[in-house]
């Protein structure tokens, strides 16, 4: 299998573990192999792509651990900030804005989830965020929303701005539509719901979760 069919069999591995099974080895077996293969063939943007989805499958079991009210493996924390850091050198010295945002925003998601510096994270953020127009032109819809996501919880959390954090999680939850992937439409309307309930519309709230809930259901039965 070529560099890119690795990448693209891990990122649909990430997608599942994250969002259904939280089982992440095959994910990581998929990255690893993209990235051994990327560093024999002297392919950079490869090698970039392969820390990149590493970074996230590092990411995701400190997320999976936390929601089931514990604290991440320090190796995975460790991993996730070198796999991170390693695509953004990799996409720096290739000039791939596209890259940048997405190497730049997974170090914003290593300050702002795990170690909750927001001060830290916003740097990344907005650095992401200024090169949207780069992940247009590659149609990274998902990278899209997930910026607009992160931005919309800062200004519902740490600055209190409920109606900005509104039009950043309805963009979100929009390119998530447009992207088509089922498996991440429910966490994009409970961020929603989240928004408008602290903005004042708890009726919408309810709406939101509620297609929430049907959406994660047919998810579940779909997924058995």
């Amino acid at each position: 299998m070529t560099t890119a069919g690795l990448l693209a069999a891990a990122d649909e591995a990430l997608i599942e573990a994250g969002f259904r099974t939280g089982e992440f080895a095959e994910a990581e077996r998929l990255a690893r192999a993209a990235a051994e293969l990327a560093e024999r063939d002297e392919d950079r943007a490869g090698a970039a792509a392969a820390a990149t989805v590493l970074g996230h499958v590092a990411h995701y079991r400190s997320i999976t651990a936390l929601m089931s009210g514990g604290q991440p493996d320090q190796a995975d924390a460790d991993a996730e900030l070198e796999q991170f850091g390693r695509a953004l050198a990799g996409y720096e010295e290739l000039g791939d804005e596209a890259g940048i945002a997405r190497a730049a925003f997974g170090l914003g998601l290593f300050e702002q989830v795990l170690h909750g510096d927001w001060d830290a994270a916003m740097p990344y953020y907005r650095r992401a965020e200024s090169l949207i127009p780069a992940l247009e032109k590659a149609a990274d819809l998902y990278t899209r929303s997930e910026i607009h996501r992160h931005l919309g919880f800062y200004h519902l959390v740490a600055d209190k701005q409920t109606a900005v954090a509104v039009e950043h999680l309805k963009i979100s939850l929009d390119l998530r539509e447009q992207q088509g992937e089922p498996r991440r439409i429910p966490s994009g309307l409970v961020a929603l719901a989240w928004a408008e309930r602290a903005d004042g519309d708890p009726r919408r709230a309810v709406t939101l979760l509620r297609r929430a809930v049907e959406l994660a259901r047919v998810e579940a039965e779909a997924g058995l």
